[in-house]
């Protein structure tokens, strides 16, 4: 595997540290969670079909393939809890309700349904809690939120404050928080729920946006990119009393990229603006940006999850649909 460390030596650097085993079927619009020692990517579509397929990477980035998603489907969500990662939501022939759980053992179990069935949600975790919220059904947009807590009971707690879709998930300290898409317009709207599900509403973000990415590093939750009435380069912050701010931006403005988070650094990689993205931008504990070596594949509606020493972007889309993982390593 191909190496190059990039930051000021000290205990520990991030590296880019290549391509892992690429994923078992090329595909787009999938979606990423991790549980124990695990960082899935599951389901997803190419110009043809429309997948079960779940790949699992290890601590060290060695690839399975465990039992399929129950139902086929793309624009699910990810996310995380106890001794599980679900993935909730979609769209196959129809909108979905379905949810899927891995354990760490990456066994499947299917609960409770989403109270509503829609795809273009986003996923975040918060305390003993997973939480899918938004999405659309293309009639209506949702402010829907379900909550699945470390048995996998559901409940819904106060919706979103504003429906929407292309929304993203990220988490710091004791809130989830969902920040931007589109309703009747491009949303610059944030909810925050705490570890009781409580919902309050920060600071909304500094600019409107959808198909933006999400990440969490330190004291931080980060919202990056998407597109209002362009390709946005600007990152928003909040720390753990729900405090805005706004570091530097992106190195380059774009929609459809992935949020991942290894050790000290959120990562914000892939993407499209002007033309398909292969950057990544990492910001650490204290805000200051850097850019890595760049994605081994420019590409959009890829998806980033984490494992180990491990951030992970998984599969995408240029001119053809992508297989490809790019690891980061931060040892």
């Amino acid at each position: 595997m191909l190496r190059m460390v990039f930051f000021l030596k000290g205990s520990k650097e991030l590296s880019y540290y290549g391509t892992a085993t690429a994923l078992s079927v090329a595909r787009m619009y999938l979606a990423g969670a991790s549980v124990g020692d695990y960082a899935l990517f599951g389901g997803g579509m190419d110009d043809e079909s429309i997948f079960t397929t779940v790949d699992a990477y290890n601590t060290s980035l060695t690839r399975s393939t465990p039992t399929a998603l129950s139902v086929a489907r793309y624009f699910l969500a990810g996310a995380s809890v106890g001794d599980y990662a679900l993935f909730g939501g979609g769209y196959e022939d129809s909108y979905s309700d379905v949810v899927d759980a891995y354990n760490t053992s990456l066994t499947r179990s299917t609960p409770t349904a989403l109270s509503v069935a829609r795809y273009f949600l986003a996923g975040a975790s918060v305390g003993d809690y997973a939480l899918f919220g938004g999405g659309t059904n293309d009639e209506s947009m949702f402010t829907t939120v379900d909550a699945y807590n470390t048995s996998l009971t559901r409940s819904t707690p106060t919706a979103l404050s504003a429906g929407r879709f292309g929304l993203a998930g990220a988490s710091v300290g004791n809130y989830a928080l969902f920040g931007g898409g589109y309703g009747d317009s491009y949303s610059d709207v944030v909810d925050a729920y705490n570890t009781s599900l409580t919902r309050s509403t920060p600071t909304a973000l500094s600019a409107g946006r959808a198909a933006l990415a999400g990440a969490s590093v330190g004291d931080y939750a980060l919202f990056g990119g998407g597109y209002g009435d362009s390709y946005s380069d600007v990152v928003d912050a909040y720390n753990t009393s729900l405090t805005r701010s706004t570091p530097t931006a992106l190195s380059a403005g774009r929609f459809g990229l992935a949020g991942a988070s290894v050790g000290d650094y959120a990562l914000f990689g892939g993407g499209y603006g002007d033309s398909y993205s292969d950057v990544v931008d990492a910001y650490n504990t204290s805000l200051t940006r850097s850019t890595p070596t760049a994605l081994s594949v420019a590409r959009y509606y890829l998806v980033g999850a984490s494992v180990g020493d491990y951030a992970l972007f998984g599969g995408g889309n240029t001119d053809s649909v992508s297989g490809v993982v790019d690891a980061y390593e931060f040892s």
